[in-house]
């Protein structure tokens, strides 16, 4: 892996030259290389070991009402708040170390890889970080966010209801005024019960502070409808003063009880009651009315984030089933008479099910890891930042959705590829397949990011046609070599038919009818974007290079068995196909 990391982020995506820029003018290349290696070494040493313990030991609540965790989930966290990647990509002045978001992201590759359960809880302190240097005042910087980067305290987001999954705009916790000069931000009283929250209880820090979403009510007393009226509000867990001391009293967040789920069960899963026991207080970020919009910082740095750790469990299945097959010998070669077994990966079929595993893993990497690039060119001054703001906005539900996907179909086959085995506990091969499936519903399932994309993406003219720029860049450029020219055309195709079915979603102009194709659209317009990555890989990996014969054979792969995938999504879409608008729920 680490071979495919360092190609994709220092030759592919040319990280090393960011140095050159302001922002990065303390780092080298060379220091970039050192962060990976920390990484590296972080999680084979720290996290590795706490995989399957945080999953055969799952968060449980003791007979004081905390929530236990394994011994090596602890060790994991602080090694890796000790490594300083808490705050990799922030400001210098708010104690981050300034290296470009790719090298953060190929940093945390790692840790995904090692132990999507001990990263769940730093991955969430990060974005809400994130979210409070974006949208808090300068207070609300130096008490939450300063002490989140440290590590010293951790943090949530809180968004479903018991009642309420994605349609947040109907979500009833409220949030009465109580002091709208605090230093710390307009106080407020919280009420409602919140479910589902990754990393909502446990002792792995001094505070937890929690994102709520809530609505103020009306001068009627009723809540606003709609999303327009959600603000977003700062409730740690344990109460602070004025100057952000901890009190030594316990705010009143309550948890009920824990969500025992399929897989990331290291991570643990809450509901929690707010201002049930005792006032639940909480500190407004940005403006009234406006809770969505700043959450939204946050579940876009998730979402890369989710599609990531997809990578990287489809990585490490991919790698768990090769040297299973490398080492298992059974059966002969057809046609063979006799002689002794060999090993598994000879066998055609075993080698389908590897190759599709390296295509889908590899691809995804370089896919989340070109969106991290874009977020550095969005940091950057002139045009090219407005450029990279559009395209990124465009990719991230395919970054989110398609690892979510197709990472979890490469777990199925690598577990396929060691038979009966694959399906024991014996081999990590059932967890990976268990943490991963979870993650096609992490931060919005498909529908919700196909209708991401259909409906607000794909409907803006820009997008579409800069994403188009860079595909025909790499499909003139590859049409130069008469071993990819076919290749290429393929991908033009696919190209077109993409944006001829954008055209047909939207040609009665009413957004119900191209929200039905949500979906479809949403795994061929992937589809078409990961082989665009391939063909660009195999365009630029130089012939003399060790990954080279490796990325031409995955994308000879998703060329031949995936890319006609897109024709069937998209045949529905191109036929105005009303087979779903015109059901009657009543006959399912």
């Amino acid at each position: 892996m680490r071979a495919t990391v360092d190609f994709l982020v220092f030759d592919w995506l040319q990280a090393g030259a960011l140095c050159e820029r302001e922002r990065y003018a303390d780092h080298s290349p060379e220091t970039l290389a050192q962060v990976l290696d920390t990484c590296e070494r972080v999680a084979v040493e720290r996290f590795a070991p706490a995989h399957r313990a945080c999953d055969v030991e799952e968060p449980r609540v003791d007979a004081e009402g905390r929530v236990v965790l394994p011994a090596s989930t602890a060790i994991a966290v602080k090694a890796y708040f000790d490594t300083g990647m808490q705050a990799a990509s922030q400001d210098a002045e708010h104690g981050g170390l300034q290296l470009p978001c790719v090298v953060e992201m190929a940093g945390n590759a790692f840790f995904s890889k090692a132990s999507v359960g001990c990263g769940g809880y730093t991955l969430l302190t990060s974005g809400n970080a994130s979210l409070i240097l974006a949208h808090g005042t300068p207070k609300q910087r130096e008490v939450f966010a300063a002490r989140e980067l440290t590590g010293q305290w951790m943090g949530t987001m809180c968004l479903s209801e018991p009642a309420i999954g994605s349609s947040l705009g109907d979500i009833t916790t409220r949030a009465e005024p109580d002091d709208a000069l605090h230093p710390l931000g307009p106080r407020y009283r919280l009420k409602g019960s919140k479910m589902w929250i990754s990393a909502g209880e446990h002792e792995l820090s001094e505070n937890i502070v929690h994102l709520v979403l809530a609505k103020v009510p009306q001068a009627d007393g009723r809540l606003p409808e709609g999303s327009g009226g959600i603000s977003l509000f700062i409730v740690p867990k344990w109460s602070v003063d004025a100057d952000g001391a901890l009190t030594g009293e316990r705010n009143g967040v309550s948890l009920v009880g824990l969500n025992h789920k399929l897989g990331w069960r290291g991570t643990s899963n809450c509901l929690l009651n707010f201002g049930e026991s005792a006032p639940a207080i909480g500190y407004r970020v940005g403006a009234e009315g406006q809770g969505l919009a700043c959450m939204f910082h946050m579940m876009n740095e998730a979402r890369i984030g989710v599609g990531l750790s997809a990578a990287m469990l489809a990585m490490a299945g991919y790698e768990a089933s090769l040297a299973y097959a490398k080492d298992r010998t059974q059966g002969r070669s057809v046609g063979q008479r006799g002689g002794s077994p060999v090993p598994i990966v000879q066998h055609a079929d075993v080698k389908r099910m590897l190759l599709a595993q390296k295509a889908i893993a590899e691809g995804a990497l370089a896919l989340n890891l070109y969106c991290a690039r874009l977020v550095d060119e969005q940091r950057s001054a002139g045009p090219q930042a407005a450029e990279a703001s559009v395209l990124l906005g465009l990719l991230i539900p395919v970054a989110k959705s398609w690892p979510s996907q197709w990472g979890l179909e490469a777990n199925s086959l690598a577990i396929q590829v060691l038979g009966g085995a694959g399906y024991t506990r014996d081999w990590p091969l059932e967890q990976y397949w268990r943490d991963n499936r979870l993650n096609m519903i992490h931060e919005g399932t498909h529908g919700i990011q196909g209708l991401d994309l259909l409906i607000r993406k794909a409907s803006q003219p820009q997008a579409l046609q800069l994403l188009a720029g860079r595909i025909n860049n790499t499909v003139q450029a590859a049409m130069q070599q008469p071993d990819l020219a076919d290749w290429a055309n393929q991908v033009a195709a696919a190209l077109a038919q993409v944006g001829a079915a954008t055209k047909a979603a939207w040609a009665s102009a009413d957004p119900a009818q191209a929200a039905v194709h949500g979906t479809p659209y949403l795994q061929a317009f992937g589809h078409l974007v990961l082989a665009w990555v391939w063909l660009d890989l195999a365009l630029r990996t130089p012939p003399a290079h060790p990954l080279q014969a490796g990325h031409r054979a995955a994308c000879a792969y998703f060329m031949a068995y995936e890319l006609p995938l897109v024709a069937a999504w998209l045949a529905p879409i191109l036929a105005r196909c009303r087979v779903l608008a015109d059901l009657d729920a009543e006959v399912l």
